[in-house]
């Protein structure tokens, strides 16, 4: 195998998703470039954790280990990039499954040495099998998916998203680990951020450093009932503001929303506009999508400015970590 040696950290968390972290390991086991090892962090569950170790057992490239932080998606994937020996950490949702030559474009990527991360597309499989009409493409991001807007092809962006996503281990070392005390923590509220953060925190200590996204590098995300309904929606997109806020007062106003502002007056208005057309035409869910469009935009606006002033108030609510212990190649 030629390239850099690529470890895969899968964060889990719940048995409730026993099925959907077998077939995400099963995916990884099946890449054209095969994976260095596959880690499956376990997140303060041990029933979970010797489930896995029991399945897992004797399967060469797997690991089983417990989350040694916090609760939390930070700490686990910190966990895992301490454990790993790649010189690449690619991270994989439990509930996402990678095409066959996702860790194939992840690595070609990395040919140029400024290169640091790259993330890839991530393609929602609806439980229902099909896209609910309101749904606008422009909110994907609510499940966990690439959202329309986004220019194709292999581009340049401020950050990945760290569901499908890898970095250069100098990364880790340049900027520390994903900050905990932000995103998701096994709670109620939705939370995320945390791979922005940590992305502008890279390039903030390594300005020379290129973070990319290949949409050939896909993997597709399992988006389960409930969250095809509005009221996660609406949940979904006020934990993102409330999120903005943390990574605002992390990096600074310009940096943690620099992508935001123009998703917000360029992308939006066109989705609003293309649902108000296809109303007018008759198209199913037209009307729906303009709706849901000013919605999910209010709402994460008015979670933001709740989180400002919770932030003003409370002082700093998470920080970044150094990961220490990392192993190498």
């Amino acid at each position: 195998m030629t390239g850099p040696g690529i470890s895969v950290v899968i964060c889990v968390y719940t048995e409730d998703r026993w099925e959907d972290i077998l077939a995400a390991v099963s995916s990884v086991r099946a890449q054209s470039y095969p994976a260095l090892e596959t880690l499956l962090v376990v997140d303060h569950n041990p029933a979970l954790r010797d489930r896995l170790a029991r399945a897992f057992e004797g399967t060469d490239g797997v690991r089983v280990l417990p989350n040694a932080g916090p609760r939390g998606l930070s700490a686990g994937r910190n966990t895992g990039i301490a454990a790993s020996r790649g010189e690449v950490i690619a991270f994989l949702d439990d509930d996402a499954v990678a095409e066959r030559d996702w860790l194939r474009h992840f690595a070609a990527g990395y040919a140029d040495p400024r290169v640091l991360a790259v993330g890839g597309r991530t393609v929602p499989s609806w439980a229902s099998g099909r896209r609910p009409a309101w749904f606008p493409e422009e909110f994907d991001w609510v499940v966990g998916c690439t959202y329309k807007g986004l220019p194709p092809g292999r581009i340049r962006v401020r950050n990945v998203l760290g569901g499908n996503a890898s970095f250069r281990r100098t990364a880790f070392e340049a900027a520390g680990g994903f900050a905990t005390g932000i995103g998701r923590d096994g709670g109620r509220r939705p939370l995320g951020g945390e791979e922005t953060e940590l992305c502008i925190r890279l390039t903030r200590a390594r300005p020379d450093a290129v973070l990319l996204v290949d949409d050939r590098a896909v993997i597709h995300h399992r988006v389960p009932a409930p969250r095809e309904r509005f009221a996660y929606f609406r949940t979904r997109t006020w934990a993102e503001g409330l999120s903005k806020a943390l990574v605002a007062r992390s990096v600074g106003a310009d940096k943690g929303l620099e992508s935001e502002r123009r998703y917000a007056t360029r992308v939006l208005p066109a989705g609003v506009a293309r649902g108000l057309r296809d109303a007018l035409l008759g198209r199913p869910g037209g009307a729906g999508r303009a709706g849901a469009i000013v919605a999910g935009l209010l709402s994460a606006a008015g979670g933001y400015a709740v989180g400002r002033v919770r932030a003003r108030w409370a002082g700093p609510a998470f920080a970044a970590v150094r990961v220490e212990g990392a192993g190498h190649e």
